[in-house]
């Protein structure tokens, strides 16, 4: 890894045309002042613990293995680290429309690998307790926050808080009916004894 590539704390995860100045750019393709890199090759090029921060703008969707890259991510970035993932929502015509997309994902497809501490467990959470299916992942993350985008139109953005009110509630019984756009995930990486 070249000397200037190593210093870079931000990576930006299939970037596409989103080249970030200061971030580490990463995608399959040249977009111009980015790696090429295939995601889908592990382990990724990229030392233990070097990032502080990813951004991961619908590339997840994508990927082959999503336990690998979840793995990934966790192995590349330093204990507290922030991973921002946007990704569609399985239901979405922004999912199902592209032939390209291999993952679906939902409100609570990060569960599995969540840190779950101390707080009391919500009325659906009790199985995190049991049966995880991680395949005994050592990736642990604190879930700071996990949402539905509904749509990019103004007008209609009122219905992002409407359906975050709760979302796993929403997804059970509305989302066939009001199908948001996007789901976003803040993960905060947890690394025991780190």
């Amino acid at each position: 890894m070249s000397d200037e590539r190593s210093q870079l704390t931000r990576l930006n995860l299939g970037c596409n045309t989103d080249v970030r100045a200061g971030w580490l750019n990463v995608d399959i393709a040249d977009y111009g002042g980015n790696e090429i890199i295939d995601l889908n090759s592990y382990p990724w090029p990229f030392d233990e613990n070097q990032f502080d921060e990813i951004f991961a703008s619908h590339v997840m969707e994508h990927l082959g293995n999503f336990n690998s890259v979840v793995n990934e991510m966790w192995r590349v970035c330093r204990d507290g680290a922030l991973i921002e993932v946007r990704v569609p929502f399985f239901l979405s015509t922004k999912y199902y429309s592209e032939p390209d997309h291999r993952i679906p994902f939902g409100i609570r497809s990060f569960d599995n690998y969540e840190e779950l501490g101390d707080r009391p467990l919500r009325f659906y959470e009790k199985w995190k307790l049991e049966g995880r299916t991680n395949y005994q992942s050592a990736a642990r993350f604190a879930v700071e926050s996990k949402r539905f985008h509904f749509s990019n139109f103004a007008v209609l953005s009122w219905l992002d808080y409407l359906i975050n009110l709760e979302p796993v509630f929403f997804e059970r019984f509305f989302a066939t009916l009001l199908t948001p756009e996007e789901v976003i995930f803040r993960l905060r990486v947890v690394k025991p004894g780190a």
